[in-house]
């Protein structure tokens, strides 16, 4: 099943575009995600496991290397544009 995400991360910090550009590089390193980033957030499309575990890894990264963010995520299944047919 091919999932579609829209991400933000919101680090607490007065040094806040360096733990986004970091997320974002980690997040572009997964070759089985198609990955766009925009000014507000970043989408993330590719299958359900592919993405969900490459979410799990990055957040707690994210959340090790800056300990007071916050995350905003979500979570579309059967995104528009694919070619899936459930019905």
């Amino acid at each position: 099943m091919r999932v579609a995400v829209d991400i933000s991360l919101y680090p607490l910090d007065q040094d806040f575009l360096t733990p986004i550009r970091d997320v974002i590089e980690r997040l572009n390193a997964y070759s089985a995600l198609e990955v766009i980033t925009n000014s507000m957030s970043t989408q993330i499309r590719g299958e359900y496991d592919d993405v969900m575990a490459a979410l799990s890894q990055e957040i707690r990264v994210s959340f090790e290397r800056t300990p007071k963010a916050v995350f905003v995520i979500k979570i579309l299944n059967n995104p528009l544009g694919d070619q899936t047919d459930n019905g």
